[in-house]
């Protein structure tokens, strides 16, 4: 078996009740990644559909793939929720209170560990490939099992921005624009 790992971006939510929250793709369809190495250039991208038929029944949300950092969430406990839709696979975790989580928690949200990653197996005839001297280019259409998703420090797939946004943030936003819109009823009024 070849489990396959890719990285990708990711976002931080916080609420109230100071739950760490954090969201982000794994995947995003069509979306091509490519590298180069010398001269020789390597391309892939996740076709839309692919985890159609994907085996997600277990998938546990780790720090770079590592199996000697804990556990950080997981499907089977519903900490982990993974979420398919037109853009790809995100993800919405619900981190518990550890030390480890805290530090990644803290990490997301100063914008050091922005990015995620995807372990995964191809089904047979899953994908295909175009291959010459100089390039590579690889369609993944059906993925066979997702091992786990990860926050990572270098992602393979770098196509979506994420960001930290805190309970003081959104309130202070909310604030400024009730602000702005007493200010407008205030112009008409005039």
């Amino acid at each position: 078996m070849n489990i396959e790992k890719r990285l990708l971006n990711m976002e931080i939510k916080q609420n109230d009740s100071n739950a760490m929250i954090i969201e982000g793709y794994a995947i995003t369809y069509d979306e091509p990644a490519t590298h180069t190495s010398g001269n020789y250039t390597f391309t892939e991208v996740i076709k839309r559909g692919a985890l159609d038929n994907a085996d997600l029944s277990d998938v546990v949300l780790r720090y770079n793939h590592n199996d000697s950092w804990c556990i950080m969430a997981r499907t089977k406990n519903n900490s982990l929720q993974l979420i398919h839709n037109d853009v790809g696979l995100k993800i919405q975790a619900n981190l518990i209170d550890t030390q480890s989580n805290r530090d990644i928690y803290k990490s997301i949200q100063e914008g050091l560990i922005n990015k995620m990653s995807f372990s995964f197996t191809v089904a047979e005839k899953g994908d295909s490939w175009s291959v010459t001297k100089k390039q590579s280019y690889r369609e993944i259409i059906n993925i066979d099992k997702l091992y786990d998703v990860s926050v990572v420090d270098m992602p393979f797939y770098d196509t979506t921005n994420v960001y930290a946004r805190s309970v003081e943030k959104i309130k202070q936003q909310q604030n400024d624009l009730l602000k702005l819109q007493k200010r407008k009823l205030l112009l008409l009024q005039k």
